[in-house]
């Protein structure tokens, strides 16, 4: 069995011995209880070994993936196997919204809550802040109901929980009513913009990302998205900060077809299918043949860290697919790579070719280091341990918080060993 599944881009190979498929939460306690290591896969969008375990891996796509949505405390409660694909339409078919969404939506709730992956907006938390209750399974085969208004710091500990508490087999978020988006996007931002008007750029819309292929001191794209009901019904501009509106639709990736990517030209469409950056009834283009990495560091130095890749962007350009810079509002969630602080996110679509990303990856993270870059957790990076440890302020809470859940290291694999715990006890 080990190394038959393997995540979504194929670099990594699960060495599990069993994968299982519950389809009952009694199923689910059962193998938790009989003292093997096990983890838990989600969609398998990640690119390190942080789901891998020598013993036994629990996919949850069996389980009851029912939503209920509850209107009046403004809540809907999914299975942890649930995507944001399905759930987004039908909480949109009832006429409600999550705050945001990641550029994919085919990637799984819990899974997604878990690593703290993010959409952007300058006032947006990532997705996992949307999360006011979860049930999990622990060690013990206990179901642990958790809620923000309830259990406070502990509460604030699990949410993002890398997978070390136990088995989350339910997740409960908030909800707003329904709204319409529309995007569009614009070309060739000069860098030096950015140096006076990034605050500006980055806030002058609901969600902005911006693409650079670092092949020249500009930014290529500018996706620009507005909520319509705070926008009203203007045309979006012809220009942005000086950068041209498109004259068709564009992918993040030039040379790609834009065919799976929701629609652009300023067209008002549901929040589902303008957030994202593609569309849920396609893969995306690159459908897995290439890597990632990304690092979260503090909004306030984005313009020095940017100038920093700059000068090192031939080094960078000739492994890469694209770069997406966005921004994620703070949040008090410990494990977070936003914990207690305004963030940029730098994200790197690399080539598929590891040993030639290796090198830059290793410069990356030496131009970032002074920023004090948080990587995110699904990603490729080579950030020392204790420098990984030192970002963290509240790792020996989440730690011990994993050893009262967990005491005995079930959820415990070797990701959290080498980058968290080892020197912990």
């Amino acid at each position: 069995m080990a190394g038959a599944v393997r995540n979504w881009a194929g670099n990594i190979g699960f060495r599990a011995e069993e994968v299982r498929y519950p389809t009952s939460l009694a199923e689910v306690r059962g193998l938790v209880t009989r003292g093997s290591k096990v983890r838990v896969l989600g969609s398998g969008h990640s690119f390190n070994d942080i789901a891998d375990t020598p013993d036994t891996l629990i996919s949850l796509a069996k389980l009851p993936s029912a939503v209920e949505i509850d209107g009046t405390a403004g809540t809907v409660k999914v299975g942890a196997s649930v995507r944001y694909a399905e759930l987004s339409r039908e909480l949109h078919d009832k006429g409600y919204a999550l705050h945001n969404l990641a550029s994919l939506p085919h990637i799984s709730v819990a899974g997604s809550i878990a690593t703290a992956t993010h959409g952007s907006g300058e006032r947006n938390g990532n997705l996992a802040t949307a999360v006011s209750g979860l049930e999990l399974v622990t060690a013990a085969g206990d179901l642990v109901a958790l809620a923000r208004d309830r259990d406070g710091d502990r509460f604030a500990g699990a949410v993002v929980g890398l997978g070390a508490l136990g088995v989350v087999v339910s997740v409960t978020l908030d909800i707003a009513p329904t709204f319409d988006v529309r995007q569009r996007v614009y070309e060739g931002l000069p860098l030096e913009v950015l140096d006076e008007r990034f605050s500006a750029v980055v806030s002058g819309a609901y969600s902005v990302s911006l693409f650079t292929t670092w092949r020249e001191a500009r930014i290529d794209q500018v996706w620009v998205k507005d909520r319509v009901d705070a926008a009203g019904v203007d045309p979006m501009p012809e220009e942005w900060f000086g950068a041209r509106a498109a004259d068709g639709p564009r992918h993040p990736v030039p040379a790609m077809s834009p065919v799976a990517c929701t629609e652009q030209g300023g067209v008002p469409g549901p929040w589902y299918d303008r957030l994202p950056h593609f569309r849920p009834d396609f893969a995306p283009s690159s459908s897995g043949d290439e890597l990632q990495s990304e690092f979260l560091l503090d909004r306030t130095r984005a313009v020095e860290a940017l100038h920093a890749l700059n000068e090192v962007r031939d080094r960078i350009a000739p492994v890469l697919q694209i770069c997406e810079i966005r921004t994620v509002a703070a949040d008090d969630l410990w494990m977070s790579t936003s914990y207690g602080r305004d963030t940029v996110a730098l994200h790197f679509t690399w080539v598929k070719d590891a040993d030639a990303v290796r090198p830059v990856l290793d410069l990356l993270e030496e131009r970032l280091a002074p920023f004090d870059a948080r990587p995110h957790w699904g990603k490729l990076f080579t950030t020392p341990a204790d420098a990984l440890r030192s970002r963290y302020p509240r790792l020996a809470d989440f730690h011990a918080l994993a050893r009262d859940y967990d005491p005995n290291g079930v959820f415990t694999n070797d990701f959290l060993a080498r980058h968290l715990f080892a020197e912990l006890g």
